[in-house]
């Protein structure tokens, strides 16, 4: 194939090649395309830096910088490549399908030399992996062959070309006709599945953290009824992993490849036959077509009875040319003949080799030798996912996912034989990983280093939770996140408030940050004032209206509608979150019980002291229960809609079907509630009823909803016009129609302000006293008569003084009856 690249595609015809989002290209088209390419690139061989995307650009320059007969380093688009253009100075460099960069050949190229690819899978390091035609068409076919790779197979590109084993997946199709479907979606995103369907993808390839995404996103119950195999490569998967997909596969149809491999076999050495996988989860498996493996013993191994251990060493014709430091590297022909993988492997009875640990991952601490994979098999038996590194002296464990109650540098030390003391453990959300999905050891020690830098600061922040949320401050786990520690769409506003002031700005998506990472943000005062988060200005403002129009100080109508909104905007930021299901549903029943306390706990009061309520509002069923002809009993509809809708939203819930496809597509389900609202809000299905007032509003509290989850300008643009569409005629009012659709505009599209400092803290103080002004005020203003702006101001005060209350007696009672949960709380991984 790659001696007469051109010609093997043009023998392709009309087969698919490349199949994109909306263009598909025959690999006619494709050879004609690389031909081009080729021609452009001229007759002489040059060094060609390639920038890499999965797209149809970077695809047709690096086939036709292969058919041209020259030498390609592809390098990952967006990344920082100063060091490797520095070290090689590449005589042409590809950049978004344009030459950027061209002189006459300044390098002397061997002439088997076809590619240059990274050690690590990154593109800082100017060490790299000379690879020749030869190493490339045999590692194809190898691949080709095992995985019974058909003409009408079609591949999902879910690693960089960049990558060894990304560029395998495309070497290995097209050499067996195959089609290609480009994306850079990742496959937590709906636009992967959505190719994946459109153009029937039969394979797709991942590495162990692929795999954690996948069980995040419910992978298990998809449907994709031309799936034909999956490839896993890329580092060890659990065996437990193992066992789980290769049974998953067996059910659906379809095969899992466990592989072994390194860039200096090109990609890959060995793999693990899918009907062996199960039995055999810890297994690579048995070598490729045309490779051998041979065990050399090294020193600190020891006799196996279950088989023969050493080093493990591959021979066969993907073994690379030899490494490059220099330029002048780039002449040099063949230097290796045997790869010595690094590795300590055995030898089973049946013939399947093991990866059992890596010699390179031995430190020497406290004058013992340890071996770090044993340190991380040990912290895996106890449900840590865990790397481990060597730094300043110490053994530094990356950890995540660790159960409650586990210590993990209790195991780590154990493990090793290491005092407690020598061990340091760095919470993270995820192992930091390479761009190509191996775990990034350097990443560890430099995270250690940033980690010693910032814990002297973040005792301040634990304070300032702990304060807000009523916790012990000491018990709070810097893993966590404002949502993770039980904070909700009511202590939000004082701690974004406090947070503001803390750190000079509010971080995006601050609420699920974990504490060490808002340390980590702080920035100096700005002299122009502070930010202040567009829901909490709202909500300042609108009950400041809500007040003033019942009190008669103005008429500005539509200020409980912009609140009803925010309502739905916080249910989507700070119930629907990445938490356990069984979490997010106490999460839910935990803010309703915030809300209806309150409410119930004032109506009471006013019961006795007042003629404004009857019993069916101790239930906030005044809109179910009547009486239908109450002048001051329907006065609390924003507070029964708001309770009720949460009621019925908790149920659908709690339901582990509707969790899993809001977790899957949460703008696509929220905007489903959306557009049932509209349906019910302009026919109403004929209900006619005042007890169906809370479903007919339910539109605004599902707009707020969707907001929340809109993260592209598509997505906000089309609840925009959702919103447009559900406000024009509602009141038969125009200007509260424009009052409200700019305030939730407002909300939609502006996240935050930036404003005086004076006007932050009394918004904030302001908004998260609204659900006690609201219930207040109408007992309030009335007592000042005719001085409207008096009562109005009166009613803002009491309801901000019970607030005030309220927090101080929640906080005695958390502290002195209520265990602290912080310590017991994990931060969910990043997403």
């Amino acid at each position: 194939m790659f001696g007469r690249l051109v010609d093997h595609l043009a023998s392709r015809g009309d087969d698919s090649a490349l199949l994109t989002v909306d263009r598909r290209l025959s690999y006619r088209q494709l050879a004609d395309h690389v031909a081009a390419s080729a021609s452009d690139l001229g007759s002489q061989r040059r060094l060609v830096l390639l920038e890499t995307r999965n797209d149809v650009d970077t695809m047709v320059n690096y086939l036709g910088a292969l058919a041209g007969g020259h030498v390609v380093l592809p390098v990952t688009a967006d990344a920082d490549h100063t060091a490797m253009v520095d070290a090689y100075d590449p005589d042409v460099v590809i950049r978004d399908g344009s030459v950027l960069h061209r002189h006459r050949p300044a390098h002397e190229l061997h002439p088997d030399l076809a590619l240059l690819l990274s050690t690590s899978g990154s593109t800082g390091s100017p060490k790299l992996v000379r690879l020749s035609r030869t190493n490339l068409a045999s590692n194809a076919e190898a691949i080709a062959t095992y995985l019974d790779i058909r003409h009408t197979d079609r591949a999902a590109t879910t690693l960089p070309m960049s990558y060894c084993y990304g560029l395998s997946v495309v070497h290995s199709h097209l050499l067996r006709g195959a089609g290609l479907i480009l994306t850079d979606d990742s496959v937590v995103e709906d636009g992967f599945w959505d190719l994946m369907h459109a153009h029937r993808g039969t394979t797709f390839a991942g590495v162990p953290h692929t795999f954690d995404l996948l069980d995040r996103i419910g992978f298990d119950d998809m449907s994709l009824p031309h799936l034909r195999y999956v490839t896993q490569a890329g580092g060890r998967l659990a065996p437990d992993t193992v066992r789980r997909y290769a049974e998953l596969g067996r059910r659906r149809g379809w095969q899992l490849f466990v592989m072994y491999g390194a860039t200096e076999a090109t990609a890959r050495m060995a793999y693990l036959p899918p009907e062996l996988a199960y039995d055999n989860p810890t297994a690579i498996g048995v070598p490729i077509p045309g490779g051998a493996f041979d065990l050399i013993p090294v020193e600190h191994s020891t006799d196996d009875p279950n088989g023969q251990t050493g080093e493990l060493v591959y021979r066969g014709a993907g073994v690379m040319m030899g490494y490059a430091h220099t330029p002048d590297d780039l002449a040099t022909g063949h230097t290796v003949e045997a790869l010595r993988t690094g590795d300590l492997a055995r030898r089973c009875p049946d013939g399947l080799y093991e990866v059992v640990g890596r010699i390179s991952r031995f430190v020497k601490l406290y004058g013992l030798r340890i071996d770090l994979q044993r340190v991380e098999t040990a912290l895996q038996n106890a449900g840590v996912t865990a790397i481990c590194a060597e730094g300043d002296g110490a053994l530094l464990v990356a950890a995540t996912d660790r159960p409650a109650g586990c210590d993990v540098a209790l195991v780590a030390a154990n493990a090793s034989g290491l005092p407690r003391s020598a061990v340091r453990v760095l919470d993270v959300d995820e192992i930091p990983r390479l761009p190509s999905g191996k775990p990034d050891l350097l990443g560890v020690r430099a995270l250690a280093d940033r980690t010693a830098a910032t814990e002297r600061d973040a005792a301040d922040l634990r304070v300032l939770f702990a304060d807000v949320l009523h916790l012990d401050a000491a018990s709070i786990d810097p893993r966590a996140s404002f949502v993770d520690l039980g904070g909700n769409s009511l202590s939000y506003v004082a701690m974004s408030v406090r947070l503001e002031r803390a750190l000079g700005h509010l971080p995006a998506d601050w609420p699920r940050l974990p504490l060490r990472d808002l340390e980590a943000t702080k920035r100096s005062r700005r002299w122009w004032g502070t930010t202040l988060e567009t829901s909490v200005a709202l909500r300042a403002v609108a009950i400041v209206l809500v007040v003033g129009s019942h009190a008669g100080l103005y008429t500005l109508w539509g200020g409980a509608h912009v609140l009803l909104g925010i309502a739905g905007y916080n249910f989507g930021r700070f119930c629907l979150t990445p938490l356990p299901h069984a979490q997010r549903v106490r999460h839910l029943v935990s803010t309703i019980a915030w809300i209806a306390g309150p409410a119930v706990a004032w109506v009471a009061i006013a019961l006795v002291i007042t003629d404004d309520y009857t019993a069916s509002n101790l239930l906030l069923a005044n809109k179910f229960l009547g009486p239908d002809d109450s002048m001051t009993a329907g006065r609390l509809w924003f507070v029964e809609v708001v309770v009720w809708v949460l009621v019925a939203l908790a149920l659908v819930c709690a339901t582990p079907i509707a969790d899993r496809l809001e977790r899957r597509r949460p703008f696509a389900w929220a905007c489903a509630f959306v557009a049932v609202a509209l349906a019910v809000r302009f026919d109403g299905f004929g209900m006619g009823r005042e007890a169906w007032f809370t479903v007919l509003a339910f539109w605004f509290f599902a707009i707020g909803w969707a907001a929340s989850k809109a993260t592209t300008v598509w997505q906000r643009a089309a609840v925009t016009a959702m919103l447009a569409v559900g406000i024009v005629g509602y009141f038969g009012n125009p200007n509260r129609e424009l009052l409200v659709f700019t305030g939730l505009a407002l909300l939609i599209w502006l996240p935050a302000i930036r404003c005086p400092s004076a006007f932050t803290v009394a918004a904030g103080v302001l908004a998260e006293a609204s659900l006690l002004i609201y219930l207040v005020h109408y007992q309030v203003y009335p007592l000042f008569g005719e001085h409207r702006l008096l009562g109005v101001v009166a009613s803002l005060v009491v309801g901000v003084v019970l607030t005030m209350l309220l927090t101080m007696a929640r906080r005695r009672i958390r502290l002195v009856g209520a265990r602290p949960v912080g310590s017991r709380v994990i931060a969910p991984a990043r997403r």
